[in-house]
């Protein structure tokens, strides 16, 4: 049924909660898991419009750490006879996460809530919440633990 996970990851702790229900939803159907890592410049969030596309020194940095990121938590799968690919791009969270979904023509996504309420959902969105009204397939939302 599932032929392909699609797994965003950020680097938290929260994000990888996910990852539990996505090995045990691989093992059930045989799956392969994508693990998605979206890069996003601290300059990116402060001053979008400043930025001009291609010329954010942070990106090269900031994609190598996120592949870094991925090969250390596939390893750890693959390790466990999990199939595993990764993927790295920038933009937009949301946006990157349906379009990698497409791309990769995943049967499921499988991700993390963080559990912001009142403001700071309002001030930051919901990332969660746009992935579950846009996506073509199946989301799969796993709620963080409210502190």
């Amino acid at each position: 049924m599932y032929r392909r996970l699609l797994v965003p990851l950020d680097g938290s702790a929260l994000a990888e909660r996910a990852l539990g229900h996505a090995e045990a939803l691989a093992r059930l159907f045989d799956s392969e898991l994508i693990l998605l890592r979206v890069v996003v410049s601290p300059y990116t969030l402060v001053a979008p419009d400043l930025i001009l596309a291609g010329a954010d020194p942070d990106l090269p940095a900031l994609r190598a750490h996120a592949e870094a990121y991925l090969r250390s938590v596939a390893g750890r799968l693959e390790n466990q006879g999990m199939r595993v690919r990764t993927v790295v791009c920038d933009g937009p969270v949301a946006e990157m996460i349906l379009d990698q979904a497409q791309a990769q023509e995943a049967d499921l996504i499988v991700m993390s809530t963080h559990g912001r309420g009142g403001v700071r959902r309002w001030v930051y969105g919901s990332v969660a919440e746009r992935v579950l009204q846009g996506a073509a397939c199946p989301v799969l939302l796993i709620r963080a633990a409210e502190a």
